[in-house]
């Protein structure tokens, strides 16, 4: 079966599938939580752009990850809805796989190429008349919490997916695990078209995503087994293949035993990952290919057009007008009215405790001054989605919320979904990152603030040390020694924030508009090319698809 209706560049012609939990190709299609599925789908507009021979392959969740609402203290309130998606079309394909012991019927469904302007993609289903209501459940939810569902899950993506192509008798040369969910893939392979390790090892390639143990899943051997997660090998097989002997069953570990080249997600994260697994005989090589985002979603095209053309005042007056746009949603959601010659500082990624959401007001003394001083004072904006079920992470969110009722000036946002996303980047002045140093694989989230005008102001880590010059299109925030406590490397980084922030970076925005709009398009200049996913997708042929 054809899926591409795009000819294709002979410089992209070895035909990969990319296999994903989640993509973020359109606000109106949720089958995405935030940073992994925001990074495939920029990959899948840039593999259009290229006109690479490239097909996506996902889950259609039924729920999406979960709608943000509020309580009537206005506090988190999870809501899943089910979604109905008429613009995706019925490949009329069904393929079997078992799941603990049961026959699961698996459906697919096809985003064309022009719909979105992406690859194409392929999202599978269980969620059909065919199947009982257990098995239908299985593609419910994004990240579902219960660990049986979860392997479920997978299962689903990776023998679900590759049977999925078969059955549409599309050839492939490439199977790309976009992190370890897909990893049974591997086993579905070697059980039906590769008959030794090295054979399998030349058509499998990995990136590995994150070095917290949340991206790095670890499941009992035996579980997996009688979940069918092995396509039907024995253990014997499967520890012959992984060289995995023990029951913990390390999913990063056994892709990068079984991929002929795995990448890290930046080059600070090529180090760390490779320290991390050093010790683990018998990897493949993992090199860094930057994360990027996709330039022609992302991107406020009058911005970058006054930029291309040095229409210095229109570019500054679009930023305003984009500052208000973000202002009247900031204003239907909590009913504060910002001001756009006010400095505002937004901070908006997923809500997870190692990014710190909180640690712009750890002294609060501080920075109770900085949102209610009349001369050169700030406004903060919050957005983000905590994991659902991660009780601590919706506590955060609670706090900045409760917190945000005493000032006109800070706001917390719900609907962090990529359509908001982008109105935040847009409207932003400073893009605030603040994560543990060396937690931060990549943090994309960062790049695309750039390509609209919001300057960074960044823990040093992740894809950060590869943009920042310091002062001309960026700020850095010392972060202190990682080997810390918690507590005291929290301290420290506050303290230099907001002396930064203090000494240097509002008495530039207000005393020294120049300088402060020099900044930004230097910003802008140098996100544009190396941090756009066409770069990136481009590396992954050449470092990674064509070897």
């Amino acid at each position: 079966m054809q899926l591409h209706t795009y000819e294709m560049n002979k410089e992209y012609q070895k035909n990969v599938a990319y296999f994903s939990m989640e993509f973020a190709i359109h606000q109106a299609l949720k089958i995405y939580s935030g940073g992994l599925g925001f990074l495939s789908g920029s990959h899948m507009r840039s593999c259009y752009d290229l006109k690479q021979n490239v097909v996506g392959i996902g889950i259609l969740w039924s729920f999406g990850y979960y709608d943000q609402a509020r309580d009537e203290d206005r506090n988190l309130r999870i809501e899943f809805r089910r979604k109905k998606y008429y613009f995706l079309e019925d490949l009329n394909v069904k393929v079997h796989v078992q799941i603990n012991g049961k026959d699961v019927v698996v459906t697919a469904y096809l985003v064309p190429p022009e719909l979105f302007g992406s690859a194409p993609l392929i999202l599978l289903s269980t969620d059909n008349e065919e199947n009982d209501y257990l098995s239908r459940t299985i593609t419910h939810k994004l990240y579902d919490p219960n660990e049986e569902t979860r392997v479920a899950q997978e299962i689903v993506l990776g023998i679900g997916g590759v049977r999925v192509l078969e059955a549409l008798k599309y050839h492939i040369d490439i199977y790309h695990m976009n992190e370890g969910h897909s990893f049974p893939l591997v086993f579905e392979l070697y059980k039906k078209h590769y008959k030794n390790k090295e054979t399998l090892r030349e058509a499998v390639r990995f990136t590995t995503h994150t070095p917290e143990a949340a991206g790095n899943e670890v499941h009992n051997i035996h579980l997996l087994q009688r979940m069918g997660y092995f396509a039907k090998h024995d253990l014997k097989s499967v520890r012959e293949l992984t060289e995995i002997n023990n029951d913990d069953f390390s999913l990063t570990l056994g892709a990068l035993r079984t991929a002929k080249i795995a990448n890290a997600v930046s080059k600070l994260h090529g180090e760390v990952a490779n320290e991390m697994w050093k010790d683990y005989p018998n990897i493949c090589e993992i090199i860094s290919i930057t994360n990027a985002q996709n330039k022609r979603f992302w991107a406020d095209k009058p911005l970058v057009r006054a930029l291309d053309e040095h229409e210095y005042f229109e570019l500054i007056a679009r930023k305003k007008h984009m500052k208000k746009i973000l202002f009247d949603i900031v204003a239907n959601q909590t009913g504060k009215m910002l001001d756009p010659e006010i400095l505002t500082i937004v901070w908006a990624r997923r809500f997870v405790e190692y990014k710190r959401p909180g640690l712009l007001k750890l002294d609060f003394e501080r920075f109770q001054k900085l949102v209610t001083r009349e001369e050169r004072p700030i406004q903060v904006i919050w957005a983000g989605k905590p994991y659902p079920h991660d009780t601590h992470a919706i506590s955060m969110f609670n706090d900045l919320a409760y917190m945000s009722k005493t000032f006109k000036r800070v706001a917390v946002l719900i609907g962090y979904e990529l359509e908001l996303s982008r109105v935040l980047k847009q409207g932003a002045d400073i893009w605030l990152n603040t994560p543990r140093i060396t937690r931060e694989a990549s943090g994309t989230s960062g790049m695309t603030a750039a390509m609209n005008g919001a300057i960074n102001f960044s823990i040093n880590d992740g894809w950060f040390p590869e943009f920042c010059k310091d002062g001309i299109n960026s700020f850095t925030i010392l972060g202190a020694d990682h080997t810390l406590p918690i507590e005291e490397q929290d301290k420290k980084d506050n303290k230099s924030m907001l002396d930064r922030l203090e000494n240097e970076i509002i008495p530039l925005y207000y005393d020294d508009q120049e300088q402060w709009e020099k900044i930004m398009k230097n910003s802008m200049e140098d996100v544009l090319f190396e941090f756009d996913s066409g770069f990136m997708a481009h590396m992954y042929y050449k470092k990674l698809y064509n070897l």
